[in-house]
């Protein structure tokens, strides 16, 4: 076997995904390729166009040539345009045209991933246009083929996957956040400690604690008499920390224990994704 081991996981979790993915569009009629997600702007037919996208840029595949409308009222910044460019080159492509190309790209995709052999450490370029570790590059396509896997479930009404091996690849990722979020983002006080109890499919807990000189550290020991506790379900806190909603939505499947305002400053900035 040529692929590192610590590589494989993030591999088997995208495999999933895609193949999730691939499951879901494949029944559907052209009418519901063109349903609304919960991405602003983006059907379901251009969810699918942006995961098409990026493995191709993997693949290196050259980018289009494309010019974008004027008028995309979601395009706000220079990196939402760079992923928009390879959505809106496909937006008038039919179901079978979206079918064919999802297809060839996974098995592309697939092959060049059972033949990587580069160490974890090798840099390479992201679709995200940063040059990074070829082990953080995949788990990053895992997150994004996985966050999107659900996207595609909500506007479809098929839930499911919610403890798939890309929703603890995303776990893993979004608990790394969670120390700059409280410390950085929502200027945590000295000496405080935050928890995150999480429940639902893929439940967990931890505790991020600030030092005396304002670092943060995480680790999955309860606190005694924290200064602010969290307590939501898996899909709850994976929607937040993903973008896709806004913490005055789901208020009610949030419950706060401890500090209001600092529980406010951390909701407020828990986002990690455009």
């Amino acid at each position: 076997m040529t692929v590192h081991p610590s590589l494989q996981s993030s591999i088997d979790a995208w495999t999933h995904s895609i193949e999730a993915i691939t499951e879901l569009v494949t029944p559907l009629v052209e009418g519901e390729w063109n349903r609304a997600t919960g991405l602003p702007g983006w059907s379901v037919r251009d969810v699918v166009s942006h995961v098409i996208g990026l493995e191709c840029e993997m693949l290196g595949d050259p980018r289009p040539i494309h010019t974008l409308p004027r008028d995309l009222y979601h395009v706000r910044s220079e990196s939402a345009r760079r992923m928009e460019v390879q959505v809106d080159v496909r937006r008038h492509h039919t179901a079978p045209e979206m079918l064919s190309e999802l297809e060839y790209t996974v098995i592309r995709r697939s092959r060049q991933l059972r033949n990587e052999s580069r160490q974890p450490d090798a840099v390479v370029h992201s679709p995200l246009g940063e040059d990074r570790s070829l082990e953080f590059v995949l788990q990053q396509r895992a997150f994004d083929v996985w966050v999107h896997e659900q996207d595609l479930r909500r506007a479809l009404g098929k839930p499911g996957n919610l403890d798939s091996p890309g929703a603890q690849v995303t776990r893993d990722l979004l608990v790394k956040t969670l120390p700059g979020i409280v410390a950085k983002r929502a200027q945590a006080p000295a000496d405080a400690a935050v928890v995150f109890d999480v429940s639902g499919p893929l439940e967990f807990l931890r505790t991020v604690r600030i030092d005396a000189e304002g670092n943060a550290t995480i680790d999955g020991s309860v606190s005694l008499g924290p200064t602010v506790t969290f307590a939501l379900d898996w899909d709850t806190f994976h929607q937040l920390a993903c973008g896709r909603v806004r913490a005055a939505a789901v208020a009610e499947q949030v419950k706060i224990d401890g500090d209001r305002e600092l529980a406010e400053a951390i909701l407020n900035n828990f986002a990690v994704t455009p």
